[in-house]
């Protein structure tokens, strides 16, 4: 795939435990589904955990390319954070198919980003709530990792 690379060190990376996808059903000609957040960690500017009961709605295209609407919770030791994120998973048929199956796939191969947003009372995290966040994704059999770059 091309497209814009994010370069840098990120200044978060997630490690996001998922359950298998639950089917919600086919609305406008989209499959609909949510995958469920089990838990996670947090590495980077901040350490912690990925609280578990989050989860991820998709939005599935004829075509393979998912629509992506997850939120959940991160526990930074310093408070909890909300997580809104909204993005796109597209590539390859071939690609995608292979990634509906939980194959390993050089994410390279496919287009996976989404916009971050970050919600906190946490006095030592408020500046979060000022923050609109880019990620680049990449699907693995029974987790998604996340690098997670701020937008200056």
């Amino acid at each position: 795939m091309t497209g814009v690379a994010l370069t840098g060190t990120p200044m978060l990376q997630f490690e996001l435990a998922v359950g298998a996808p639950v089917d919600a059903g086919t609305l406008h000609g989209m499959q609909r589904r949510y995958i469920p957040i089990l838990g996670g960690s947090v590495r980077g500017n901040h350490d912690g955990v990925v609280l578990p009961g989050g989860a991820d709605w998709q939005d599935i295209a004829p075509d393979g390319s998912l629509e992506i609407s997850a939120r959940y919770v991160l526990d930074l030791g310093g408070g909890h954070v909300e997580v809104d994120s909204r993005g796109l998973r597209a590539g390859p048929a071939e690609v995608l198919a292979r990634l509906a199956r939980g194959e390993a796939v050089d994410p390279a191969d496919y287009y996976f980003r989404t916009a971050m947003r970050f919600r906190t009372a946490a006095p030592a995290l408020a500046y979060l709530n000022r923050l609109l966040a880019v990620t680049t994704g990449e699907r693995r059999a029974d987790r998604v990792h996340l690098d997670i770059f701020m937008i200056a």
